[in-house]
């Protein structure tokens, strides 16, 4: 069976987590994969030292629910205004749990299938690269740092993820470990 396919059926058999309270404002996210070659990856985008929180840190494309705006159409949307992939070259997979950001906010994530050959194209105000890791990054245990949070009230684990001379770390880095262990890929 395709990853992208065994990735459907298990998004599909998972009842997601939904975060009731404690954030103040709702965001989503794309994770958005591709095939390149043999090779499955995701797409993540280093965020701008000018946008106003995680200056220079890695993302998935993604941003803040706009009123009548379902939480698919939000993560959509953010994916075309950051780095250029229109909603027709996506096929949705479907949701993974919310989490809740150090800023308060619920994160619902969405895996989507980018269709190849695609085009990006940076918001270059939020998006100062963009970033095709291969899956092989988060199977690797070899790339996978966890350090003890010391801040009261937060996940006790950090988690962080080389990737040549960046980290891919906090929010970004639980989401793609939790990710990556329910879906049981074997590198």
């Amino acid at each position: 069976m395709e990853i992208k396919e065994h990735i459907r059926n298990c998004l599909a058999t998972l009842t997601p987590r939904k975060v009731q309270d404690g954030y103040k404002r709702e965001a989503a996210v794309l994770m958005p994969i591709f095939k390149a070659g043999a090779e499955y990856r995701m797409l993540l985008t280093r965020r701008t030292e000018e946008v106003e929180t995680h200056k220079g840190q890695i993302s998935f494309p993604g941003g803040m629910r706009e009123e009548k705006e379902t939480l698919l159409e939000t993560a959509l949307r953010e994916t075309f205004e950051e780095i250029g992939i229109g909603d027709g070259r996506i096929e949705p997979l479907g949701r993974f749990h919310d989490y809740v950001s150090i800023t308060k906010y619920r994160v619902t994530p969405f895996v989507g299938f980018v269709r190849t050959p695609f085009e990006t194209k940076r918001q270059v105000a939020e998006v100062a690269e963009i970033l095709h890791v291969p899956f092989s990054v988060f199977l690797d245990p070899t790339k996978l740092r966890v350090e003890w949070n010391r801040h009261p009230g937060r996940e006790p684990d950090v988690y962080f993820y080389s990737f040549g001379n960046h980290e891919i770390w906090g929010l970004t880095a639980r989401i793609i470990k939790d990710f990556f262990e329910f879906l049981d890929l074997k590198p």
